[in-house]
């Protein structure tokens, strides 16, 4: 998505006056333009880091929550708070969608609901920034997988030696080696993301504004809603508890997607990507911040390496 022209770049501007005047208004708009664009490119990037740090922060919440709820019954309390939220604030006018409208909400919503319940069981054995990275692999293939130029798959190939060294590299606790099961687990949620990607396009088309959203948050909490039941209603019974899953669901969700949607607006798509990029890293120093989770220093390399790829990646992706 581009940021649209401004509109003091596509004005005419009057005949000039007499030499030694002052500029024409509509020239002075055109000359304070490339600021204006500059400004707004500078609110983006500080939009999409508090988006970047909002999103790891309720991560980090919603691991204190797992020793009651379970990753299921996390999953199940971010989703649904985050969907009253949403539909409270957008109510959708559902009795006017047509089926092909819900049903691109719906399969949203199950990739949504994939995405986050899979990230969620893999926290339980990963530190939140390996698990953030490996996830990243989904978007990166996917968007090799929709490209024909080979350099898009030399990222992919960055990545995937970052996530490999990250494997291989010490500092991961008993044995110095990621969890496999929590490494498929977070393999499987990036899956799920790149299915995210593609039925959130779809959605966004067929239901303009934030309702297929909230709608999407509400299938995903009834899909999990089975496995998370009985862990969510223990922390709903508990008032600490409660406050933690509540500040999980703004944080990680309501406050997130409310800045990304302001970024998009105020940077281009490619400047917006790479500034998205920053999220393992950002990710890596909330698990050191809040959790306390250190990471060796040839994980940070292999970390970097997963950052340059999503970064590079989003720099030469062609324009559409």
């Amino acid at each position: 998505m581009t940021a649209s022209a401004s509109p003091t770049l596509t004005a005419a501007a009057p005949a000039p006056a007499s030499p030694g005047a002052s500029a024409p208004p509509a020239a002075a708009d055109a000359a304070d333009a490339p600021a204006a664009a500059s400004g707004r490119t500078a609110s983006a990037v500080l939009l999409v880091l508090g988006s970047c740090t909002s999103l790891q922060v309720g991560a980090a919440l919603a691991m204190r929550l797992f020793p009651v709820t379970g990753a299921p019954g996390a999953t199940l309390l971010r989703l649904g708070i985050a969907a009253a939220v949403l539909l409270g604030v957008t109510r959708p006018r559902l009795r006017a969608w047509r089926p092909a409208q819900w049903r691109a909400v719906a399969l949203y919503g199950i990739s949504l609901a994939g995405t986050n319940a899979f990230f969620y069981a893999a926290l339980a054995r990963l530190p939140l920034g390996t698990a953030v990275t490996i996830q990243f692999l989904g978007p990166l293939t996917l968007a090799a997988a929709l490209s024909r130029r080979w350099r898009d798959g030399c990222w992919v190939l960055l990545a995937v030696a970052g996530v490999l060294t990250l494997g291989l590299s010490p500092g991961h606790g008993p044995g110095h080696s990621l969890d496999t099961a929590g490494v498929a687990l977070v393999l499987v949620s990036a899956a799920f993301w790149a299915l995210y990607i593609v039925a959130g396009s779809r959605a966004s088309a067929a239901v303009p504004g934030r309702g297929g959203l909230a709608v999407a948050m509400t299938v995903g909490a009834l899909a999990v809603l089975p496995f998370g039941a009985h862990g969510a209603w223990q922390a709903a019974g508990t008032p600490y508890l409660a406050l933690i899953a509540l500040g999980t669901a703004v944080l990680a969700s309501v406050v997130p997607y409310t800045l990304e949607l302001a970024a998009m607006r105020r940077a281009p798509r490619r400047v917006f990507g790479i500034l998205l990029s920053l999220e393992p890293a950002v990710a890596t120093l909330a698990g050191w911040v809040l959790l306390g989770q250190r990471t060796s220093p040839a994980a940070l390399a292999a970390i970097a390496a997963v950052v340059l790829a999503s970064a590079g990646a989003a720099l030469t992706a062609r324009q559409r």
